[in-house]
């Protein structure tokens, strides 16, 4: 598997799995498919409710804890740093690990700047390996940078053939941050899986619109962790370094960009308030 390697010097697969909207009933036997057919990332996130589900899989499939990377994430809590460490060790304990490969804000609201402190501190005891944010905009993560110690390591983000953040991952690559994608396939929206410019790409190297998209995130150096309950197309999206896409067949790609989210934007008022509002049972 390809790595990237973060900040810190972790090493860090270029492909993993999501179990974002993953039912908590499927999720032990995703991810225990996802493992056999050789994926070594695994993202989920308190928010999820399945982590003790991600913790059974990982338990389960012998693979030894040093082979695997598992990330997870910090939901809004109310301010203070004992709110992040009491939430990290409920995450750390659905589990079973001792510790996790990556932690991340999961919202930029709230007071993440206490959730920030605490979690340097976690760093620092080796109780995460790496640390990072999700769905900052380019503004919050400067202003998270200047104002700490550590840079996060990551910082993962709504990332497809559609939206795809190009200035931004500059900008991040400027300040040691490895963008990550959320949502590469778009949830298929805008048509993605019968666009017609990745399916002629993908007829011309024999492979599927999914495969295609993944190729093209990693040739951008963009982590990410497309999700499946289906055996077969996990197999097949983790089936895509034995090919390259020419530089214009990525040109190509490059002029399927809106710009905009497909999903929702976090600079919206309702969204903030709905988001920022929320707290986990």
């Amino acid at each position: 598997m390809q790595t990237v390697t973060l900040n810190n010097g972790v090493d860090m697969p270029i492909l993993g799995f999501g179990v974002y909207q993953v039912d908590n009933d499927q999720t032990e036997q995703a991810v225990s498919a996802a493992l056999t057919a050789g994926y070594r990332s695994i993202d989920t996130a308190a928010a999820y409710g399945n982590e003790e589900a991600v913790g059974a899989a990982i338990k389960k499939s012998g693979i030894p804890r040093g082979e695997l990377f598992i990330t997870t994430k910090l939901w809004v809590q109310d301010a203070g740093e004992e709110n992040t460490h009491r939430a990290f060790d409920a995450s750390l304990a659905k589990l079973g690990l001792d510790y996790v490969d990556l932690y991340l804000i999961h919202q930029p609201f709230g007071d993440y700047y206490s959730e920030w402190r605490a979690m340097q501190e976690i760093h620092k005891a080796g109780r995460a390996r790496a640390i990072g944010v999700s769905n900052f905009a380019p503004e919050q993560l400067v202003d998270l940078i200047v104002n700490n110690e550590i840079v996060p390591a990551v910082n993962q983000i709504e990332t497809h053939p559609f939206k795809q953040n190009t200035d931004y991952q500059e900008l991040m690559r400027a300040e040691g941050v490895q963008i990550e994608s959320w949502g590469p396939f778009a949830e298929g929206k805008n048509g993605l899986f019968t666009n017609g410019t990745l399916a002629a790409i993908g007829a011309e190297h024999g492979k599927s619109v999914a495969q295609v998209v993944l190729r093209w995130m990693i040739q951008r150096g963009v982590v990410v962790i497309p999700k499946s309950v289906n055996p077969d197309r996990m197999a097949e999206n983790i089936d895509v370094f034995d090919f390259a896409l020419t530089d214009g067949q990525m040109a190509q790609i490059a002029h399927l960009d809106g710009g905009e989210s497909l999903f929702f934007e976090h600079t919206d008022p309702q969204m903030v308030r709905r988001l920022g509002g929320y707290r986990l049972s």
